[in-house]
């Protein structure tokens, strides 16, 4: 499974407006609705899911970067987004540091293979000091969307 296969191209937010770990989350909710990702009609589901998945554990694991996800029984078909902040965000993240790269998933509770799979990936180039440096300095469409096609390559030959 590569990057590409889950991440939604259209609600990549390469500057997110939102300083607010919960007006980020609905800020990449948005991005995924407007993208076509998930229905608008559970949007508001989704955010309280992934809410109520935060005050569980933050998804901030470190260096940078958080993680947010949920399986929900609307959700057909994995989608993610990722998200870049330029001020950073106070994600409660394990190392306390601000957050500044996001990649949210929205998995199906009927694939939980796959979504084990996403987060494996999400992970292992996220673990990467150069893919998260590259990710952060981002700010561009284009240049996160290179960004993954190289982690997708890379992925591939290994």
């Amino acid at each position: 499974m590569k990057l590409s296969d889950f991440i939604i191209g259209k609600a990549i937010v390469p500057q997110l407006a939102s300083t607010d770990r919960d007006d980020v989350i609905n800020e990449l909710i948005d991005s995924l609705v407007a993208a076509g990702a998930c229905d608008a009609s559970i949007r508001d589901e989704l955010v309280k899911s992934i809410l109520d998945r935060e005050k569980k554990g933050s998804t901030g694991f470190g260096k940078g970067v958080a993680v947010p996800h949920v399986k929900h029984e609307k959700i057909k078909k994995m989608a993610a987004t990722i998200g870049v902040s330029q001020k950073g965000v106070d994600f409660n993240a394990l190392d306390k540091a601000p957050v500044y790269s996001i990649v949210l998933l929205l998995s199906p509770v009927n694939k939980p293979d796959d979504h084990l799979q996403a987060m494996e990936n999400i992970f292992s180039n996220l673990q990467k000091d150069t893919f998260r440096r590259f990710l952060r300095q981002s700010t561009t469409l284009d240049e996160i969307k290179e960004l993954i096609q190289e982690a997708d390559t890379q992925q591939l030959a290994s």
